[in-house]
């Protein structure tokens, strides 16, 4: 049996952005993901249950550190990803100061509570123009298509 309050803060720290900051800038601590096991009974999986799975090897991982709004952060990133990382803090660090620019005066964390929900909005505001535009193409492959069956019809 398991004990249900060691699973909720497994949860809780799986759900947890990879690192948690200490003041003064230093460096940061990890969060140690595992990967979630199955809890069916194994008579309930069926005959293949015998058979090994085999695991796929994890990709090296490295500490990268990364700048945003002047606050220093080490995160654990794989190592193929670092350029696309580093790549998001840019874009990040850019929307932060811009707000910060903006509102000097606030705290570091109530900054990048803004710039999260300020670039949330963006998303949406893309997801939504992406849903127009397939909405647009579909009509105009509509038409299109109708344009070609009446000129089909008067040949």
């Amino acid at each position: 049996m398991t004990d249900n309050n060691s699973n909720t803060q497994a949860t809780a720290q799986q759900k947890s952005a990879t690192t948690d900051k200490k003041p003064d800038n230093q460096e940061l601590k990890p969060v140690i993901q595992t990967p979630s096991t199955n809890s069916v009974p194994s008579a309930a999986k069926g005959a293949d249950s015998s058979k090994k799975t085999v695991k796929p090897a994890e990709a090296p991982m490295k500490m990268v550190n990364i700048f945003i709004a002047d606050s220093s952060y080490n995160i654990f990133c794989p190592v193929h990803e670092e350029q696309e990382l580093r790549s998001a803090v840019h874009y990040i660090n850019n929307f932060a100061t811009d707000i910060k620019k903006d509102a000097p005066k606030l705290s570091q964390e109530d900054l990048l509570v803004l710039t999260c929900l300020n670039l949330y909005e963006k998303i949406q505001d893309n997801n939504k123009a992406e849903i127009s535009r397939q909405q647009q193409n579909d009509q105009n492959e509509a038409f299109l298509n109708k344009i070609i069956k009446d000129a089909q019809s008067i040949l």
